[in-house]
């Protein structure tokens, strides 16, 4: 190593800088430049800066992310060189925490402890002072809040603020998710307070405002276990011939006034949470499952839009205003495929209208580029202890995509009436095309898998991606197809900006059918009511465009949250279904295995390559798959396996399997 001439402070302050040094000074800042931006944290430790002021995502080694923890807003001094795809920097100071309070499992020592927190997003345990463990034991399920954390210390510091319980065990594990993600089961004392304040008698005055539909069929259509129906159907011949289809949603901006103690509470919520044992609501009960919800044979009031269609499925026209109705049934999905499968009902015929023309519209719909992906939604038969004891899916019927399609048609219906008017103000729900290069990924999977289609970014994507999904469809590589379609498409979200639906083949779309459970339709009524009334909104684009991301940002949270318990459900059920042989596929590989998606409960688990008997396997990137050193056996994605479980982690939500070679 070279000897560097130490200079004292005297001495530097007398150095004049040359032409060169200044030179160098001023290369120096144009390779390096402070920015602002949010911390993408990864289980290794390493770190993504995401920021509007970086045109690419900027690299944080582990060593340098400094105090920094996921979520956080940072400073990152960046260098960026044109040898490398991607800015690297280093985290300078954290601006602002996302979060503080963490779900763990506690280890205690003699005068201190340390929880490991359960997010894999958090590299690093919390030390917890003696004094600070709030009466924990060892190996306990705790929710630990972070004090402080100093420059220099290897771990930050917290304090324990709950007993969650046994790792393991339901409630701890439920409990667990619900702090994790900050989602608050109980609404405050004085929110549940206001509610009680708000009339529910609905007045002559009211009814005379509004159009009357209480006269005509109406009804509504939902999960069997549903408790609160934020939309109905209504069906009427006309004289001409045609059909009147009335979609009815609930009137919540009725009852939910902006800026009041119930809406300020829906605004920080942003949307319902589905857990396998219990909703979260948005709106307390008292109105989601009462007030608002269009209960059979009682009177309600809704937003409503209503069209005139021909037998063809052609809509000829639409109305969109405030109505008054009264549901003669509370169907369930079950029950209204049954109908459509041949039952007899004294709505039969409705239904059955009902479906043709839905038929019709969604294939309306898939001819102009609707993407119709399948939806399976994973369900669990709990006991009084909240072990399950069963799971099963609910899969999209006929009856399912009645209901869709129709709700399709009223939300693009408002968003096209409101986004061809000059200058208005409106959340839409958009969905960009999808990134080249994804396509460019999901091209060569399918290539190398002997699947040949074109998905080249020009007018037939959309067709190309529905001939696919169709020639899976049956096939044992179809969640498989699926899941990478899914995978390849952006992510919808909410914004002020219409960029259009490129999944649904809308130019316009927004959410205006599920008011009970989503804030953004909550938005959605009150903009559109104020445009019936001719009525400017009280809300500039700029803090309406910070709601939609908001509300975008709490749907994620709401996902993830779910499918926790979802992933907590399936490990508990395999743990009591250890033994036995399991038919499954191929659903991701990577260089240390491969996971498997099970075809009877559609439970994953990872199957790692260096316990493969009978060979060496490594990874091939050119094929996606693993590739057997010697025998040149190869394991890829959708191929059909045979696997048991071999290991269960409850708390990392995490099942292993090995292979069953079967002769």
């Amino acid at each position: 190593m070279r000897n560097k001439k130490k200079h004292t402070d005297k001495q530097r302050n007398k150095q004049k800088p040359t032409h060169k040094t200044r030179e160098r000074e001023s290369s120096k800042e144009k390779e390096n430049r402070i920015i602002t931006g949010k911390v993408d944290m990864k289980s290794s430790g390493t770190a993504y800066i995401i920021s509007d002021e970086s045109e690419h995502d900027v690299f944080i080694q582990k060593e340098k992310t400094g105090t920094a923890l996921h979520g956080d807003i940072v400073r990152v001094a960046i260098k960026e060189s044109s040898r490398h795809t991607r800015p690297e920097g280093r985290i300078l100071s954290v601006i602002s925490r996302e979060k503080t309070s963490y779900s763990g499992t506690i280890a205690m020592s003699k005068g201190f402890a340390f929880v490991t927190p359960d997010n894999a997003k958090m590299p690093t345990d919390i030390f917890i002072p003696g004094d600070k463990t709030n009466k924990a034991k060892d190996g306990q399920k705790v929710l630990v809040t972070i004090t402080g954390w100093e420059p220099g210390d290897k771990n930050p510091k917290g304090e324990i603020t709950h007993v969650l319980g046994t790792p393991g065990e339901h409630f701890a594990e439920i409990n667990s998710i619900m702090e994790e993600y900050k989602l608050a089961p109980n609404f405050p004392a004085h929110v549940e307070q206001s509610v009680h304040s708000i009339p529910k008698q609905i007045s002559n005055e009211e009814i005379k405002s509004r159009r009357d539909f209480r006269h005509i069929t109406t009804f509504t259509i939902d999960p069997i276990d549903a408790k609160d129906f934020d939309d109905a159907l209504s069906i009427k011949k006309l004289e001409n011939g045609n059909w009147e289809i009335g979609v009815h949603i609930a009137d919540v901006s009725h009852y939910v006034t902006e800026g009041s103690i119930v809406d300020l509470e829906a605004t920080e919520r942003a949307t319902s949470v589905y857990l396998v044992d219990r909703v979260i609501p948005m709106l307390p009960e008292a109105l989601s499952n009462g007030t608002c919800s269009l209960n059979p044979n009682e009177d309600k009031l809704c937003f409503s839009a209503v069209f005139e269609i021909t037998e063809e499925a052609e809509v000829l026209s639409h109305w969109i205003g405030k109505t008054v109705i009264n549901s003669c049934r509370r169907f369930n999905y079950e029950y209204v495929q049954e109908i459509i499968e041949g039952k007899s009902d004294e709505l039969s015929a409705e239904i059955l209208t009902l479906n043709s023309l839905s038929k019709k519209l969604r294939e309306q719909r898939i001819a102009k580029g609707s993407i119709p992906f399948e939806k399976t939604e994973t369900k669990f038969k709990l006991d009084e202890k909240g072990i399950p004891v069963d799971v099963f899916f609910v899969e999209a019927n006929d009856a399912h995509e009645l209901i869709e399609d129709f709700m399709l048609l009223a939300n693009r219906t408002v968003a096209e009436i409101m986004g061809k008017i000059k200058n208005s103000v409106f959340v839409y729900r958009v969905h960009d095309v999808p990134d080249d290069e994804k396509l460019k990924k999901f091209s060569e999977f399918l290539s190398k898998a002997g699947i040949m289609r074109d998905f080249n970014k020009t007018k037939n994507l959309a067709a190309s991606f529905n001939a696919l999904l169709k020639d899976a469809r049956k096939k044992p590589y179809e969640n498989v197809i699926n899941l990478l379609a899914i995978r390849t498409m952006a992510k919808a979200f909410y914004t002020t900006k219409n960029i259009g639906h490129y999944g649904l083949g809308f130019h316009y779309y927004s959410h205006f059918t599920s008011p009970i459970r989503r804030y953004p339709d909550l938005l959605v009524h009150r903009l559109l009511f104020n445009h019936i009334r001719d009525k400017q909104p009280n809300i500039d684009r700029t803090t309406l465009e910070d709601r939609c991301k908001y509300c975008s940002e709490m749907e994620r949270k709401a996902e993830q949250a779910e499918r926790a318990s979802i992933k907590f459900k399936q490990v508990q059920y395999m743990e009591m279904h250890r033994e036995g042989v399991y038919e499954g596929a191929i659903s991701g590989t990577t260089e240390y295995g491969f996971f498997v998606e099970l075809k009877l409960n559609k439970c994953e688990g990872f199957v790692r390559a260096r316990d493969i008997e009978g060979d060496y396997y490594y990874y091939d990137e050119t094929t996606y798959c693993l590739r057997g050193k010697r025998t040149g056996n190869k394991f890829q994605l959708g191929q059909s396996v045979n696997v048991r479980v071999k290991k269960t982690d409850l708390i990392g939500k995490k099942i292993d399997f090995e292979l069953v070679t079967t002769h």
